[in-house]
């Protein structure tokens, strides 16, 4: 399938303080110098904080990495998970058309969301907050037909169990995900017909239902500000009007035990008297300190520290980011631009914001400056572009920046559409 950009795009994209604060996390798990890994998962995030993914949030994600604003782009239309458009502000219905799924009814269940939804995958139902579309393997197949919501599966599906998850998220309930026949995973649809000792000591639920009872985060969206990142939810929380899921009310039982709890318990101890003599020394020990200002502060001389000479600005291309002895030579680097402007290094492939501001902060600005690199200043930017090791010759950046400085930058466009440098 053909997957674009949408025509219309918000102005802007920035995490939340607390999505920011889970994205720099999530960095921090990966290598130095490997934290494009995090990609997928902040990718991910920036869809759940806003429902789909923009192109303003798949760039920022990128600069947050470093990358290319292409590799971005690569990652986010790759994948069915991301969505390159609006979808419903409660639910998107992903349901799986592949073979087992289709021998199953997965049609029926498309025909399903065509009179529930809309008639087309990715169209918006009339007040907004559903949309679907048919997807590739989910690789639930002993448990088909099913379908994603969110991120959690429900399988088993039939017309009228579909029908219902619908009318039960429209409703705000929370349906609960796996098997919508009683299954546990994916033993005969019929039962069990071995290991028998152990069915009776198994779990309610298995893991992943269980984890999707517990957490709560199927269909929400994790913007940071409603809800704590990491709260967990009772099974069965409510949607709230965007989608964002609530704790789950308490029972009238639950809040009755509650109750009689409290009751049950031992009054506290009246305690309070004791501490009320605690003033006396507070109050004394302000009296002993009255006398404290002497004057032996007021007589000392103030001396003014001296303020130590702001040393003059050095020229840029002197700058070490993270110096290897014996590697290489470091580039000779300009004081500022020439004519004040510098060309857009970005040009090159796989110099992104992050590198294009290293390269400035060495002094180099110009693509012929990177174009007249010999091995040894190739090695030393290999060394000591921290974060970034290796990557001039990877992407080979002094290839791409000579076709740039001798057949100009449209040329070079051209040739780098079949990576001809």
């Amino acid at each position: 399938m053909l997957r674009r950009l949408h025509h219309e795009q918000p102005e802007s994209f920035a995490f939340t303080p607390a999505n920011l604060a889970w994205a720099e996390a999530q960095m921090t798990k990966y290598p130095e110098g490997r934290q494009a890994s995090a990609i997928i998962p902040l990718l991910f995030r920036a869809q759940e904080q806003e429902g789909w993914l923009s192109k303003p949030a798949i760039e920022y994600v990128a600069d947050m990495l470093g990358l290319p604003y292409i590799r971005a782009l690569e990652v986010a239309t790759f994948y069915f998970m991301f969505q390159l458009q609006p979808v419903g502000s409660v639910a998107h219905i992903q349901i799986c058309g592949t073979t087992s799924c289709m021998i199953c009814g997965a049609e029926d269940l498309m025909a399903v969301c065509k009179s529930k939804i809309a008639a087309h995958p990715f169209e918006l139902s009339e007040d907004g907050k559903f949309s679907w579309e048919e997807v590739e393997c989910l690789g639930a197949c002993a448990n088909a037909p099913m379908a994603q919501i969110g991120k959690d599966y429900y399988e088993d599906l039939t017309e009228e169990s579909l029908a219902g998850l619908l009318d039960a998220l429209a409703k705000g309930e929370t349906p609960r995900a796996g098997s919508q026949t009683g299954r546990f995973s994916s033993e005969p649809a019929g039962g069990l017909t071995a290991c028998m000792e152990t069915a009776g000591e198994k779990e309610a639920t298995n893991g992943s239902v269980t984890r999707a009872l517990s957490i709560g985060d199927g269909v929400k969206r994790i913007d940071g500000t409603e809800v704590p990142l990491s709260a967990p939810w009772q099974a069965g929380g409510q949607l709230g009007p965007i989608g964002m899921m609530t704790a789950r009310p308490k029972t009238a039982a639950q809040q009755a035990e509650e109750k009689a709890k409290a009751e049950a318990a031992p009054a506290p101890k009246a305690a309070a008297p004791a501490p009320k003599a605690a003033p006396e020394p507070v109050v004394h020990v302000a009296k002993e300190e009255a006398p404290k200002p002497v004057a032996p502060k007021a007589e000392e001389p103030k001396v003014e520290p001296t303020p130590e000479p702001t040393p003059a600005k050095a020229k840029k291309g002197p700058v070490v980011l993270e110096v290897d002895a014996g590697e290489g030579v470091q580039p000779q680097g300009l004081d500022a631009p020439r004519g004040d402007k510098a060309d857009d290094l970005k040009t090159i492939e796989g110099i992104g914001p992050v590198l294009e501001a290293l390269c400035n902060d060495l002094g180099i600005y110009h693509f012929d400056q990177i174009a007249k690199w010999g091995a040894d200043e190739i090695a030393w930017m290999d060394s000591n572009l921290k974060g970034f090791k290796g990557r001039v010759t990877r992407d080979k950046w002094v290839a791409q920046a000579k076709i740039i400085t001798e057949e100009g930058v449209a040329r070079f466009l051209e040739r780098a559409k079949t990576n001809d440098y």
